[in-house]
């Protein structure tokens, strides 16, 4: 764990090293998920039926049922569920719904001052396709946040692909897919099930867009199968940047700072405070916190290798340094929070106030967790619904609205070296 005090001689060169640092995978994958992808892409369900067996001990054979999950199997999984567990599963479902339901878009017509009629519409695409993992990150909530903003743009068909290692099967997955309405989940994992999404097999139908996160193979296979369809985004491990003041319960921090570290090894929690002591307070509260954890080995594991406590002389600092960070959640448990917002520029999802833990916005708050990771938050958004539309633009012009603006569009094609452009336009002009 790396502790940085603004004041030091180095601080620059070291926070500059954080900065940097994508904590992503190093692995030379790039080859060996090509010959993944254009594998499915020549020989389709064959290639399919290989790779799952050799990865996932799951034989895929003639019977549909090694290759689909039935939506009787999701219902029995929801019903089985201990009944408190499926009302905070059916509560998140419909928060994350009306959230996302706030953010379709409206289509726009109007006519211009010129007489010219303008708009776009919205669309849905077709089929999207859902990667969810089935290893460390099995997680019925990822799949809610996934399924149900496509569902609330109008995605008539949404096929959800995960490894099924031995033909086991997450019963909060299952029970999680059945109140997203799926029934369409196929038991391929990996980056040939992100091929087949893509590509189509004999089987699976392809779809327009990739959500989801995984492995550094599925982020890999997301890279180079964009473009082939559209992909939400390329993930990496999970962070938290915690700016907090000295009056705030270190015990509080400490347990935001490691609900980030035990997703994974290679995950990072930052805590920024102008309060020495309580930083020395929240490190003694994450190692008592640590120890009792069932999941201590990754968490003590990220915070070792990747944790950093920084002190900066006053809370002024702090926007600068986490605009330059740019983290996937940035928590303000400070006096005011509101006026540290507005100087906050780059954030996937910021967290207001001592009572709001970036945990409740992984569940229950509504607002999509699937965000921009590794300083993306500078260029990229979490989530929407407008990860599953599309905008059509329109133009409509009777004979007066052209001769107003077409002699410009002549003089800029002639300008080009395009005179077809121009003609285009001319002949309509006589």
């Amino acid at each position: 764990m790396l502790r940085l005090k603004t004041t030091d001689p180095d601080f620059a060169k070291k926070f500059q090293r954080i900065v940097e640092d994508r904590r992503e995978s190093g692995e030379n994958l790039a080859r060996t998920v090509a010959d993944i992808l254009d594998a499915v892409r020549r020989k389709g369900d064959e290639a399919l039926q290989e790779m799952t067996a050799r990865y996932d001990s799951h034989f895929l054979t003639a019977d549909l049922a090694s290759w689909r999950v039935s939506p009787d199997e999701c219902e029995l999984a929801y019903l089985a569920l201990d009944a408190n567990l499926r009302q905070a599963l059916d509560l998140a479902a419909e928060r994350i719904r009306t959230y996302h339901q706030s953010q379709l878009p409206a289509d726009r017509d109007f006519t211009d001052e010129a007489g010219v009629r303008l708009g776009a519409r919205w669309r849905a695409v077709d089929a999207a396709g859902l990667y969810v993992p089935g290893g460390r990150a099995s997680y019925p909530s990822s799949l809610l946040m996934n399924a149900i903003p496509a569902k609330v743009a109008g995605v008539e068909r949404l096929a959800v692909v995960t490894p099924t290692p031995k033909g086991a099967t997450n019963p909060l997955v299952l029970a999680a897919a059945h109140i997203a309405g799926i029934d369409e989940i196929w038991r391929v994992g990996g980056a040939q099930a992100l091929a087949a999404l893509a590509y189509g097999t004999q089987r699976i139908k392809p779809v327009d867009v990739i959500v989801g996160p995984g492995n550094a193979y599925v982020a890999e296979a997301k890279r180079q199968l964009y473009g082939v369809v559209g992909i939400d985004m390329v993930a990496g491990p999970s962070e938290i940047l915690v700016i907090a003041d000295g009056k705030n319960d270190p015990d509080w921090i400490a347990a935001d700072l490691l609900s980030q570290a035990e997703h994974d090894p290679s995950a990072q929690s930052i805590l920024i405070t102008d309060d020495p002591l309580f930083a020395e307070q929240v490190e003694d509260r994450v190692d008592v916190q640590c120890s009792s954890l069932a999941t201590r080995r990754t968490a003590r594991a990220s915070w070792d290798d990747h944790g950093v406590l920084l002190v900066v002389s006053d809370m002024a600092e702090a926007p600068a340094l986490a605009n330059r960070l740019a983290a996937e959640h940035v928590e303000l448990a400070v006096d005011d929070p509101e006026a540290m917002f507005a100087q906050i520029r780059h954030a996937g999802s910021v967290f207001l106030g001592r009572h709001t833990p970036e945990a409740v916005g992984d569940y229950i708050a509504g607002p999509n967790h699937v965000l921009p990771t590794g300083r993306r938050a500078r260029f990229s958004s979490g989530l929407s619904v407008l990860d599953f539309m599309k905008r059509t633009s329109f133009i409509a012009m009777d004979c007066g609205a052209l001769a107003r603006i077409g002699p410009a569009a002549i003089a800029l094609a002639t300008a080009e070296g395009l005179p077809a452009h121009a003609q285009s336009v001319k002949v309509r002009l006589k």
